[in-house]
C-alpha cells in the first residue's frame, strides 16, 4: 500500500524543501523503503529550460531527457534514485494536458474548470509514479509558499487526495520560518502561527511541522508553536542551519522526523535506519583538513547556477581526504592581462557549461591559460566547446575558429549546429536532452577514469556539436577525440594527454554524480588536482 508524503512552505521561500524532502527520503531509503520524490511547480513555464539561471538556479536533466527544477538534482544526490520526467511536473504541463483533452473532446463539452479538471490532473500525477513503479512512499515537494495564487490549484489538490486516501495513506508537513529579531533577542513565532492558519484556512492541517531556524528553539518555543497549530508537540521539528545540507538527515533523525512520519501513518517504525555508510561520509568530510581551491569559470555569479558542479566536486574531494573551496570566476571578468592574477593560486580549473556570447572569450582565454601552464582542467558541455576553439585558434592557426552559435559567417565553424537541430525553430525541450551512449577509446585518460568501462552512459544538452571535418587536424596536433558517440559518430570527448589532466566533455557528468557514488570523472579530475600523480 502506497502512502503519500506532502510537503509545503510558508513564510519565505528558500527554506529548504528539497533538502528536507530528500533527507526524509533518504531516512525512508535507510529503513529498506522503496522510495520516489517528486517536485509540483507552480509556474507555468512547462519545464525551466527557458529560464535564465538567476530565475531558479541552475536547469537539472534527468536520464529520460526531462529539463527540471535543481531540487531533483539533490533528491538523486542524497539517494541515488533515477528521477525521470515524471518525477517533475508544473502548472504549464498540467494545463496544456487538460488544454489538449478539450481539444480532442474528452470532456464531451462540458465546462472545463480549475475544480475539478485541473486538480484531477494535479491528483492524476502526484500517484503516477506509483503506477509505474513499485514504491512504498511517494514524498510530494509543493513549490512555492502557502498565499501564491498560483500554489491554490496544487494544494487544492493534496487536500482532496488526504480526504480520499485517508490518514493511513496520507501526510502532511508544513516547513516554516522562526525569524530571530536581534533588537528583541527573540525567536518570532508569528510567522509559523500566520502560515499554519492559512493552510487550515484553505483545509490542509500539518500532521509534522518542520521549523527553520539559525538559532536553536527551546522546548517552551515548541510547545507553543504545537499548541497554537493544532499538532503535537513531538512532531514539532527544528532544522537549524548545519556546516553541510548533508548533515541535515542525521539532524531529522536524530529528531525522529522518520519515526514521527511512520508512527502517524500507522506503521511500526522498528529499528533506526542503518545510515553507516552516510555516516562514514560525514566523518571523512569533517576530518579532512586540505583544500583544494577550484576555480569555477562562468558568467553567472549565484550559489545555485552551477550546483551540480559544486555538489559533484565536494563528492569527488571528501573520496580524497580534502576539501574542496569551489571559487567563482567571472568569464566577463577575464583577459590575456589579467588571466594569471584571476587563476592564481587555483589548484584547477572547470570551464563551466552554459549558454551565448556572454564570457565566452574569457573562457578561451582560462582554457588557454591551463594550457599552456599545464593546470587540471575539466571544460564542461559549453566548457569543452571553449576548449575546443582556443586549441584550434592559439594550435591549429585558425584565429577566427569558433562556433556558429557565437559567429554564423565563421570560415572555420569547429563547434557546429547537430543537424538534427538544423530545422528546429522552437526553444523549449527540443535540445539534445538526456543519456547517451559514449564510446571510449582504450588506453585514454577516461577510459582509464571509468575503470575500463566502454560503452559508457551520460546526460546531455545541447545542441551545438565538434565539427568531425576538423578532426584529422585536432588529432594530429595533439588533441585526442577520445569519447564518441556510436551511432552518430558525435564527439563527446576530447583531451591533451600530454597535459596532466586536460579534458573537455560534450555531456554533463556533474547530473550522475551522487554522495556516496561520487561520478569517476570528478574523482580522477580532483585526484590530479591534490597532486597524486597523472596516470
Amino acid at each position: 500500500m502506497v502512502r503519500y508524503i506532502f510537503i509545503t512552505g510558508g513564510v519565505v521561500s528558500s527554506l529548504g524543501k528539497g533538502i528536507i524532502s530528500s533527507s526524509l527520503g533518504k531516512l525512508l531509503q535507510s529503513r529498506g523503503y522503496k522510495i520516489t520524490i517528486q517536485k509540483f511547480d507552480p509556474y507555468i513555464n512547462i519545464d525551466p529550460g527557458t529560464l535564465n539561471p538567476y530565475e531558479h538556479g541552475e536547469c537539472y536533466v534527468t536520464a529520460d531527457g526531462q529539463e527540471t527544477d535543481l531540487d531533483l538534482g539533490h533528491y538523486e544526490r542524497f539517494t541515488g534514485i533515477r528521477t525521470t520526467r515524471d518525477n517533475s511536473v508544473t502548472t504549464g504541463r498540467i494545463y496544456r494536458s487538460v488544454i489538449e483533452r478539450e481539444r480532442r473532446g474528452d470532456y464531451l463539452g462540458k465546462t472545463v474548470q480549475v475544480v475539478p479538471h485541473i486538480t484531477d490532473e494535479i491528483k492524476r500525477r502526484v500517484q503516477l509514479k506509483a503506477s509505474l513503479e513499485d514504491l512504498d512512499f511517494v514524498i510530494t515537494e509543493i513549490g512555492g509558499t502557502i498565499g501564491d495564487i498560483e500554489s491554490q490549484p496544487f494544494l487544492e489538490s493534496i487536500r482532496q487526495l488526504r480526504w480520499e486516501l485517508g490518514s493511513s495513506r496520507a501526510l502532511n508537513i508544513h516547513l516554516t520560518y522562526v525569524p530571530y529579531i536581534a533588537a528583541a533577542g527573540e525567536l518570532k513565532t508569528k510567522p509559523t502561527q500566520t502560515s499554519v492558519k492559512q493552510l487550515q484556512g484553505l483545509g490542509i492541517q500539518p500532521d509534522v511541522l518542520v521549523l527553520r531556524t539559525e538559532h536553536t528553539l527551546g522546548d517552551d518555543l515548541r510547545r507553543k508553536i504545537a499548541h497554537f497549530c493544532n499538532v503535537d508537540v513531538d512532531a514539532v521539528i527544528q532544522s537549524q542551519d548545519l556546516p553541510s545540507i548533508y548533515e541535515v538527515p542525521v539532524n531529522m533523525e536524530r529528531q525522529g522526523l522518520d519515526a514521527i512520519c511512520l508512527k502517524k501513518l500507522g506503521i511500526d517504525p522498528g529499528p533506526a535506519p542503518d545510515f553507516g555508510e552516510w555516516l562514514r561520509f560525514l566523518e571523512r568530510r569533517k576530518s579532512a583538513t586540505r583544500v583544494l581551491r577550484i576555480a569555477l569559470v562562468g558568467k553567472y555569479d549565484l550559489q545555485d547556477a552551477y550546483k551540480s558542479i559544486t555538489e559533484s566536486l565536494a563528492h569527488a574531494g571528501t573520496f580524497h581526504d580534502c576539501k574542496v573551496d569551489s571559487v567563482f570566476v567571472n568569464s566577463e571578468e577575464i583577459g590575456r592581462e589579467n588571466v594569471g592574477r584571476k587563476l592564481e593560486g587555483m589548484d584547477g580549473i572547470v570551464i563551466c557549461p552554459g549558454f551565448g556570447n556572454r564570457g565566452v572569450e574569457g573562457k578561451i582565454v582560462a582554457a588557454e591559460y591551463a594550457r599552456v601552464h599545464d593546470v587540471p582542467a575539466f571544460g564542461i558541455c559549453l566548457g569543452m566547446q571553449m576548449m575546443v576553439i582556443e586549441f584550434a585558434r592559439n594550435v591549429l592557426g585558425y584565429p577566427d575558429a569558433d562556433s556558429v552559435e557565437m559567429n554564423s559567417s565563421t570560415s572555420h565553424n569547429v563547434i557546429d549546429l547537430m543537424e538534427e537541430q538544423k530545422s528546429v525553430t522552437m526553444k523549449g525541450g527540443t535540445m539534445r536532452l538526456g543519456e547517451y551512449g559514449c564510446d571510449l577509446v582504450p588506453g585514454s585518460r577516461v577510459f582509464e577514469a571509468y575503470g575500463g568501462e566502454s560503452p559508457i552512459r551520460e546526460r546531455h544538452r545541447h545542441r551545438y556539436e565538434f565539427n568531425n571535418r576538423f578532426a584529422g587536424e585536432f588529432e594530429e596536433h595533439g588533441m585526442r577525440l577520445v569519447g564518441r558517440n556510436p551511432e552518430s559518430s558525435l564527439v563527446e570527448i576530447v583531451e591533451i594527454p600530454s597535459l596532466r589532466w586536460y579534458v573537455g566533455t560534450q555531456f554533463h557528468p556533474e547530473y550522475s554524480s551522487t554522495v556516496l557514488r561520487p561520478h569517476p570523472l570528478f574523482m580522477d579530475f580532483i585526484r590530479v588536482c591534490r597532486g597524486d600523480g597523472n596516470a
